[in-house]
């Protein structure tokens, strides 16, 4: 069954993932173009370096030739960014990603694109999904990939220059420019570096690279760039003495930070540290968009601006919605994904990360400096988190024990106030913490961010003991 959870439709290569599956979700994505009397536009679809991606993308395309639907194809990999980009960029209603974003290996999937380049709404997905499975191989029609080619139903594109064009306009590269950067970038065997190490070179930074060859295993790593994947990464910061490195998932939609003294910055502190340049540096003005596992020293720094943050459900559709809603600044997540005003309506780690570097170019200062500040400024803040997989009749058991019942273990710090819009969040005076089960993955995730480290792991303990006894 093709379903779609927050970050698009996965599924294992070979299992779920399938040229059929591939074919039938594309099928019913025409039929819903044609529905809403859309289907004369262009339909852009690009792909990763994942296993069987580009092929992946040549099925999508020939369906879509077979229904009479003109494609844009991105014809080399091609970071997610940079395709919502070109959504938006031609005006077109719809698009795709063929990419499994931060998933291991073995997985695949497509990320589906609305008109402006936006994530599609669960209502949107929902519907493309039910559809999808309801479609019969002999539903589907579909043109040889060369003879649309020839034919002109199928049109291969490189959108990159306008890409990174778009974010060359965003940022200061005047600034950047001055102060002659060691930066280190860690693409994870994705599709950043192009893109990446074109805008610092251009900005004159000094740029070394690692991990960069085409590997569809990912050198044997998950391909999400977090405290346990970035070893390298940080052992090369510190050996040649850069002023930051910079590391993006698989697709580059999420991006992860080693600061000037080798330390691992929490995508959390990333998020805050761009809000706080924006407002206090450039001199914005609005709000900032969390989703409700992303820290809450956001929302210290926007009242301290006399701004507002407002939270949101776990899926950054949901972030950009509101952003959109209320002319927020920024919107991001703790797993790495933000996004900025007047750039596209989701994430890009791409430019994400440009700006940071921006950040440190026009504040003069060293980001372990900047954090400090934070810190010193608006008050600690430590997330804690833990994951452990779960099948269908664990699910329904913690289902109950959570959302149905609404048991909370005997924490140590009074509770002040719970919120089940996503999961069980559970509110503590000076924190917070959360159980909730991934969108893109089979596993049960519990957060927790307290002022010290150590409570925040004490605090998760009780919850995932109380959780595995409910299961024993």
């Amino acid at each position: 069954m093709i379903e779609f959870g927050t970050g698009g439709w996965r599924a294992i290569i070979g299992d779920g993932f399938t040229k059929a599956n591939v074919q039938r979700l594309t099928c019913a994505v025409a039929r819903r173009m044609k529905r809403e009397d859309v289907a004369d536009r262009s339909f852009v679809i690009g792909y990763d370096r994942r296993f069987l991606s580009r092929e992946a993308a040549q099925w999508a395309a020939e369906v879509m030739a077979g229904e009479g639907i003109h494609v844009l194809l991105v014809n080399r990999s091609a970071p997610t960014p940079l395709i919502m980009f070109s959504v938006q960029y031609y005006g077109l209603p719809y698009g795709m990603a063929v990419t499994a974003s931060h998933n291991p290996a073995l997985y695949n999937g497509i990320k589906l694109f609305t008109k402006g380049g936006r994530d599609a709404s669960e209502d949107v997905t929902a519907s493309v999904g039910a559809e999808a499975n309801a479609v019969s191989e002999a539903d589907i029609q579909a043109v040889p990939y060369a003879r649309a080619v020839a034919e002109g139903l199928v049109q291969e594109i490189n959108p990159q220059n306008q890409y990174i064009d778009a974010i060359i306009r965003g940022v200061n590269m005047d600034a950047i420019r001055s102060r002659n950067l060691r930066i280190i970038l860690d693409p994870m065997y994705g599709v950043s570096q192009t893109s990446l190490q074109t805008i610092l070179l251009t900005a004159r930074c000094d740029v070394s690279v690692i991990h960069e060859r085409h590997d569809t295993l990912f050198g044997g790593r998950l391909p999400a760039p977090n405290v346990d994947t970035l070893g390298a990464l940080q052992a090369t910061v510190l050996e040649k003495h850069a002023d930051i490195g910079i590391a993006t998932d698989g697709d580059a939609d999420r991006l992860g930070i080693i600061d000037d003294e080798g330390h691992f910055v929490h995508p959390n502190q990333v998020l805050v540290l761009l809000y706080y340049y924006l407002l206090k540096y450039k001199g914005w003005h609005g709000p900032a968009v969390r989703n409700l596992a992303t820290t809450h020293l956001l929302d210290r720094v926007a009242a301290a601006f006399g701004e507002t943050c407002y939270e949101v459900p776990v899926g950054f559709k949901h972030i950009s919605a509101a952003m959109k809603e209320h002319n927020a600044v920024i919107g991001g997540e703790s797993s790495g994904g933000l996004t900025v005003r007047g750039h596209i309506n989701g994430k890009d780690g791409i430019y994400a990360a440009t700006l940071l570097v921006e950040m440190l170019s026009v504040t003069g200062r060293r980001l372990s400096e900047l954090l400090r500040e934070i810190y010193a400024t608006f008050g600690s803040a430590y997330m804690t988190e833990h994951d452990w997989p779960f099948d269908e009749e664990e699910k329904q058991k913690l289902c109950q024990l959570l959302l149905v019942d609404k048991k909370l273990p005997a924490f140590a710090v009074p509770v002040v106030g719970t919120n089940y819009m996503d999961g069980c969040k559970v509110l503590f005076e000076n924190g917070w913490l959360i159980a909730r089960f991934s969108g893109t993955e089979p596993r049960l995730r519990v957060f927790c961010e307290m002022p010290e480290r150590a409570e925040a792991e004490r605090l998760s303990r009780v919850m995932e003991e109380f959780l595995k006894s409910a299961l024993a």
